[in-house]
């Protein structure tokens, strides 16, 4: 790791003790793959604040037999199409169906087609997962 600083920091023990908690629950293998997935999450955070270009998946769970709740969301992603990336449809059962939607741009775009899918009725559930395109995070 080219430009890799040392620095320290200093915390109380009963938050650090819980940080080793944490840590050995999410399987870190030490407290500096910990701290860099903390700082890196806030960055992330700030680039969808900040409204830069990002990226995100959209998963939504939707009864593809309630009236026309397939040809809604396909409309919508029609009018989203300059942030979709690609799409996912996957049959759970023979009632229940997934959708995965891979987005990049800026991140109010992104937003909004997650809350124009989530008001769809009919879908049951959708979650944004939001992440960076990587450019400024290291």
């Amino acid at each position: 790791m080219s430009g890799l600083v040392r620095f320290g920091v200093s915390l109380e023990k009963s938050l650090l003790d819980r940080f080793d908690d944490l840590i050995r629950e999410k399987q870190y293998t030490n407290r500096s793959e910990a701290l860099r997935d903390l700082i890196r999450r806030e960055l992330v955070q700030r680039e969808w604040q900040e409204g830069k270009e990002v990226a995100g998946a959209i998963t939504l769970m939707y009864d593809h037999h309630k009236r026309d709740v397939m040809s809604r969301v396909t409309d919508t992603q029609h009018e989203f199409q300059k942030v979709i990336i690609s799409t996912q449809h996957i049959h759970l059962d023979h009632h229940n169906c997934l959708e995965i939607v891979a987005a990049r741009g800026n991140a109010e775009e992104v937003q909004k087609l997650t809350d124009a899918l989530r008001s769809i009725k009919g879908v049951r559930h959708a979650t944004l997962s939001m992440s960076s395109t990587g450019r400024e995070i290291e």
